[in-house]
């Protein structure tokens, strides 16, 4: 059985990859699914929904930055990072963002993204969304777990976002 090649952080703060970035999860290098053409509209949908929002609040959206979520042991990518209140003001955010989602790829694994879900819970991530363009289907992740939803809620913002919303 081969062993794994255990990287600093600094290091895997330092490097870029070809194609998707990748993400740091305790001294290894992991790889994220390839996204489709699909995938990245709803992403565009979804930051220019964010965006809108930010011209009446203190909101900012960032898509596929990496964040600090466990000090110097983990650094995940959501597909998409909306900050409220103050703007980030690091390179790589260590504050938990008020939302974080993720758009499914073909290739994602559900046993990987439900692992990040329970981080970025851990952490302090409020809103956690899943999109399934393919599926044409919304989920929140909460103290229940993963569910269907009808639409995405900020509440506090008087926001939602629907699959129409996202043109599915």
């Amino acid at each position: 059985m081969a062993t794994a090649t255990l990287i600093a952080p600094e290091a895997y703060l330092a490097m870029s990859f070809e194609g998707t970035d990748r993400e740091y999860v305790d001294g290894e290098i992991v790889e994220r699914g390839m996204p489709t053409y699909l995938h990245g509209r709803i992403q565009g949908l979804l930051y220019a929904l964010f965006w809108i929002l930010g011209k009446q609040f203190a909101i900012f959206p960032a898509t596929e930055i990496r964040l600090a979520i466990a000090g110097q042991k983990k650094y995940r990518i959501p597909d998409l990072s909306v900050f409220a209140g103050a703007e980030p003001c690091t390179a790589v955010p260590d504050t938990p963002p008020l939302v974080a989602v993720e758009v499914a790829s073909p290739d994602d694994r559900l046993t990987e993204t439900l692992k990040k879900f329970v981080e970025y819970r851990a952490w302090g991530i409020e809103n956690i969304w899943l999109v399934d363009p393919d599926a044409k289907q919304l989920y929140a992740y909460d103290a229940a777990g993963l569910h269907p939803v009808e639409a995405l809620r900020l509440p506090q913002y008087s926001f939602s976002i629907t699959l129409s919303d996202l043109g599915l």
